[in-house]
């Protein structure tokens, strides 16, 4: 369950990834509401790669640390499957 969720939350963030193609050649994507999640890329497939990456990161760290994290799409990260009802699942 915890597997579908985080999963559904990554592909639910990246859907709202944003990239520029900046004046060298590279590019940059940031996602709206995930506040430090950005990534470089000399290729868009590389940046988008890239991206993902932090994505991860920035989740596992903001678990690990207790941050709220923003809830995408329905999928919420802050709450603790442990304590949630068989009802809501």
């Amino acid at each position: 369950m915890l597997k579908r969720i985080l999963t559904g939350y990554i592909n639910s963030a990246l859907s709202r990834a944003e990239y520029d193609k900046l004046e060298d050649g590279t590019f940059s994507g940031r996602i709206p509401g995930c506040k430090g999640v950005i990534a470089f890329g000399s290729t868009l497939r590389e940046c988008e790669n890239e991206l993902e990456s932090t994505l991860e990161d920035w989740i596992f760290v903001g678990i690990k640390l207790g941050h709220t994290l923003p809830v995408i799409d329905g999928f919420d990260l802050n709450k603790d499957p442990a304590h949630e009802s068989v009802a809501s699942m």
